[in-house]
């Protein structure tokens, strides 16, 4: 008999002892994340008192996979129009802790005596607060639907997204002999553009792809073109120099634009859960204790950076971006804590060879006592804030409070800096997609025209059909680039109100028709060997040809409408399935009153009572705005509306109401049959006997279903099928029944 491969037997230790903790740990209410890690520092060759994990370089490969996979699933939960809607405060929150606490952990590194590359790696390690580990922490305290919960979750999403370009970042310096600003802003320039190159043309080609392909999907196919298009982005980024986790993070936001995103995510969460479990434990194989007691004094000064640096910085960078103290410490305590990007940058650093081997258990363990410590932070906001409020002057309080309560709705811009700012968008995008078609058609095009008509006198024929097939693929793009928002209403705006605005606004019309001439002249000049005025005479007539062609407006216009449709896709999608969050969401002037989503349990005692009958108002203090229930949404619900299982309401109520509301909803259920196999339903032959007590008493009189909670399903007769029986019809001695009912009953039933 074959001997099975070393990956399965460590594979089944692995997955066996993590189930095991894991267990543990989610009956202790901890994170599962730990338990993994605590699984793989069981299972490593660091413990001599247990079995362990024999090939573990094919471990570390499925741990690979496991970053990959669970990336594509933070992209399918990340929305690029969520952050634009979020506005600048979560972005300046964001920004502000990234730098403060990177720059902590350098210094820290460097107060230690670390080499330059631990120092830089260990502040992106430090800068990266858990969202998994927060998001649990805050459901375990019933805080999920407070106000300042969905301000700091905004922030992690925002941290997920500069962790992915600070890895890039990482890997872009860690290549070099020494970082410096010169690579920097490369790695930069480089990330934008294919950032915003990918997608692009991803959320023009595959949400249409999908919806030609959509009546021939099921869970299955749908599963594996998600993953495919997963690992064909990762295979991409890796080629253009970038990790495969940011190609499978980029693939996953794209996804997450379309109306299949949330079939996909269910679809592949088991997937993801799969392989991360494989890489947290692969985590925890990597501490040795001896490096945690050797380094035990560096741990504990981390431990503090992390829990003072979070406290302090968080809490300013909160306030930066407009929030009250109170809130603001809310938010900067609750981020005190290290997790799963940590890992991944460490990883990252491992990999690359450029940061020391005892860094990474160093980390881990940082990470194990910060997230302990979680709960503790997060209940310590509010006695901290109450101490300070008393030994600040009022005025001090008041005017950091009076600072962060103006609304940015009543803020409008300017018509000249919104106008500017859709034209520098539109300008940079659509070059970017020049740049890469033109790159594209130099790459392929041009060498298989060149094979196709070789010789040197074909081979002005070659750069011919290149150049003219390349003008005419990019030849949409420069006519967008050069007549988009010359009709906006902001445009028209600016050119009635004053003469002095006409030459400005002719001049931006000017500036984009120079770099889209300037693309059509590279195009010749590499083509070719005319003379600069020459080509610039061409590309300036080209350019007047594209723009009065009405072909190309129309190819222009159907190509940004497809775009748009398809970026919107999944918005359309929630509208008609009444989904989509009430526009007074925002204008809640109060800042403690806010709209919370919450789904009636299938065991709520609610169920089948009235809003009436509730008393939700009276209780709780909450108004329930609008109840969804599958596709239909039914707004401002009045008093006689039943609940049912599964209805999810939106509630408006101050974060204490809401607080009481979902805990008394996810509280009041009908709880679980404690003995459920007894209640087991079973089929029982009943002949009536001379002595029986039904002997000429009709179904309804016999009492069978109300007194012994059993059914008659039918009389036999000596027929291949069972006979309906008639609630009139009256036993007689003889006659065989059938009824179901649990054993006791049964029982009962058979003895009378």
């Amino acid at each position: 008999m074959s001997e099975l491969a070393p990956l399965i037997n460590d594979l089944a230790l692995m997955l066996i002892v993590a189930g095991i903790v894991t267990i543990v740990f989610k009956k202790l209410k901890q994170p599962l994340v730990l338990g993994y890690v605590v699984a793989g520092f069981l299972v490593s060759p660091h413990m001599p008192y247990t079995a362990s994990v024999v090939d573990q370089e094919n471990i570390h490969l499925w741990a690979d996979i496991g970053v990959m996979f669970l990336l594509f699933s933070l992209g399918l939960d990340f929305s690029f129009k969520k952050i634009l809607k979020m506005g600048a405060s979560p972005i300046i929150s964001t920004v502000t802790i990234i730098f403060c606490m990177s720059l902590l952990g350098i210094m820290v590194g460097h107060a230690f005596s670390w080499s330059q590359m631990d120092c830089i790696f260990l502040g992106g390690m430090l800068a990266m607060s858990s969202t998994t580990i927060i998001y649990k922490a805050f459901d375990d305290l019933g805080l999920r639907q407070q106000q300042f919960a969905g301000l700091v979750m905004s922030v992690l999403i925002l941290e997920d997204i500069l962790a992915i370009v600070m890895m890039v970042m990482l890997s872009a310096i860690a290549s070099g002999n020494s970082p410096n600003g010169g690579q920097l802003l490369g790695s930069i320039i480089k990330i934008a553009f294919f950032l915003i190159l990918w997608l692009v043309v991803g959320i023009f080609a595959i949400p249409l792809f999908l919806r030609k392909v959509r009546k021939l999907i099921n869970s299955e196919v749908l599963l594996i073109v998600s993953l495919g298009l997963c690992c064909a982005m990762a295979v991409i980024s890796t080629k253009v120099g970038f990790s495969s986790a940011f190609g499978a993070f980029i693939m996953g936001s794209i996804l997450a634009e379309t109306i299949e995103a949330e079939r996909i995510e269910k679809l592949v969460e088991p997937v993801k859960n799969l392989f991360g479990a494989v890489f947290f434990v692969s985590v925890g194989m990597l501490v040795d204790p001896q490096i945690l007691m050797e380094y035990a004094l560096p741990i504990l000064i981390l431990v503090l950076t992390i829990l003072i640096g979070q406290s302090i910085f968080g809490s300013i960078s909160f306030m930066l971006g407009g929030e009250s103290l109170k809130s603001a410490m809310r938010c900067g305590f609750s981020m005190a804590q290290i997790g799963e990007f940590s890992f991944i940058i460490a990883s990252l650093g491992l990999s690359l060879g450029v940061i020391s081997n005892f860094l990474y258990p160093v980390v881990v363990a940082v990470s194990v006592i910060t997230t302990f410590l979680t709960p503790y932070m997060i209940r310590l906001a509010t006695p901290a804030y109450n101490a300070l409020e008393h030994r600040l002057p009022s005025k001090v309080i008041k005017s950091l409070n009076h600072l962060s309560m103006s609304h940015p709705n009543t803020n409008e811009q300017s018509k000249w800096k919104r106008l500017l700012t859709q034209m520098t968008v539109n300008t940079v995008v659509y070059s970017i997609l020049t740049s890469a078609v033109i790159a594209l058609m130099f790459t392929f095009l041009l060498p298989f025209t060149r094979r196709l008509l070789p010789g040197w006198e074909l081979h002005w024929y070659a750069n011919a059909i290149t150049g003219i097939f390349t003008l005419g693929c990019i030849a949409p793009f420069l006519r967008a680039m050069v007549m988009k928002k010359n009709h906006s209403e902001e445009w028209k705006a600016l050119w009635a109100e004053s003469n002095r605005n006409r030459l400005p606004l002719l001049f931006t019309v000017l500036v984009r028709a120079i770099i889209a001439v300037s693309f059509i002249f590279y195009i010749c000049n590499y083509l070719s060997r005319f003379s600069s005025a020459l080509i610039i005479t061409l590309g300036v007539t080209a350019l007047i040809l594209i723009i009065l062609s009405r072909t190309i407006k129309h190819r222009s216009i159907v190509m940004e409408r497809l775009f748009i449709n398809n970026l919107r896709s999944r918005e359309i999608e929630a509208q008609v399935h009444g989904r989509k969050r009430p526009l007074y969401e925002g204008k809640l002037l109060d800042r403690d009153i806010h709209i919370a989503d919450f789904e009636v349990p299938s065991d709520s005692l609610w169920m089948g009572h009235t809003l009436k009958q509730l008393s939700l108002g009276q209780k709780y203090g909450v108004h329930v705005s609008s109840i969804m229930r599958g596709g239909h949404r039914l707004n401002i619900p009045d008093g006689d509306y039943i609940i049912f299982p599964g209805d999810h309401l939106q509630v408006i109520g101050s974060d204490q109401q809401l607080a009481n509301f979902g805990r008394a909803l996810t509280t009041e259920l009908l709880g679980e049959e404690v003995d459920v196999e007894s209640r087991e339903m079973k089929l029982r032959q009943l002949i009536i006997g001379d002595t029986s007590p039904f002997i000429g008493k009709t179904l309804e009189e016999s009492g069978i279903r109300s007194l012994y909670s059993c059914m008659v399903v039918g009389l036999e007769e000596g027929q291949e099928n069972l006979s309906q029986v008639s609630p009139k019809y009256r036993f007689s001695e003889g006659d065989i029944i059938w009824v179901v009912g649990e054993e006791e009953a049964l029982q009962a039933l058979l003895n009378s």
